[in-house]
């Protein structure tokens, strides 16, 4: 069977990064194919490292666009290559681990305000009732404190984790996308802070929900540790976080 057009009407470009994941990634494209086939115009795939391909033969309704990478790169990295083969008005950045019980782009869409840069659902961990509390300003303070008994999460996140960001496509391009000075980690609240700060709102759809089956490698590796430790130094060093501190403070 030839490979599905891309839809000249469909509005979001998927961004999908496997990192020897194609097993995680082969379920997510059979949900959105039954739930959401006609927001999509295209998914990008990219593959950072060589694997089997689980995905030949396989045919979803909307067209799939791989990027083989030579060698691997960076979480944004790989999603700005990704946003130069976008042509629609929305790029979504997808996790493979993330799941869907139900259509959530077409009401996002129909629920986007004016000026949304940057939209998410509520997010449910596995084995949790209660979506993800919201995020507020990323500090060695709040990063301590959320653990802590009692601690209230703000009713506006301050940022938006990067498993599910969906990008108005003017707003990705007028701030640059991803800084790619990050390799993994911390990119994701760098982004939020440089989108806010170019004027655009983070806006999270309260009543749709998708859910993530967790793949906490930062828990289980001295590598990923390390990465995750050299980012959040690389946020805190840098220009946009303390200008969305001060910007965070004003609207206190």
């Amino acid at each position: 069977m030839p490979t599905p057009p891309s839809s000249p009407h469909a509005p979001v470009t998927l961004s999908i990064v496997s990192h020897g994941q194609l097993a995680l990634v082969l379920p997510l494209l059979e949900q959105l194919d039954r739930h959401s086939r006609d927001a999509i115009a295209k998914v990008v795939l990219t593959l950072n490292i060589p694997e089997a391909d689980l995905l030949a033969g396989r045919q979803w309704g909307f067209p799939i666009e791989r990027i083989e990478n030579a060698a691997p790169l960076g979480f944004g990295a790989n999603h700005n290559q990704a946003f130069a083969r976008c042509d629609t008005p929305w790029f979504l950045v997808l996790n493979p681990d993330i799941r869907f019980d139900a259509d959530v782009l077409a009401p996002m869409l129909a629920q986007a305000a004016p000026d949304a840069g940057l939209m998410t659902p509520r997010i449910l961990e596995s084995g949790r009732p209660e979506p993800e509390p919201h995020r507020a300003l990323l500090t060695p303070f709040e990063i301590l404190g959320r653990k802590k008994p009692g601690y209230q999460s703000p009713a506006v996140p301050a940022w938006i984790p990067g498993l599910f960001m969906l990008f108005r496509s003017e707003a990705y391009r007028k701030i640059g996308g991803f800084d790619e000075r990050f390799f993994m980690y911390g990119e994701d609240f760098d982004i939020c802070a440089r989108t806010r700060l170019a004027g655009w709102k983070l806006q999270v759809t309260e009543d749709l929900r998708a859910r993530h089956d967790a793949q906490r490698a930062s828990h289980r590796s001295k590598k990923y540790l390390y990465w995750h430790v050299t980012s959040l130094l690389k946020v805190w060093l840098s220009g946009a976080f303390w200008r969305y501190w001060r910007l965070q403070r004003a609207a206190a």
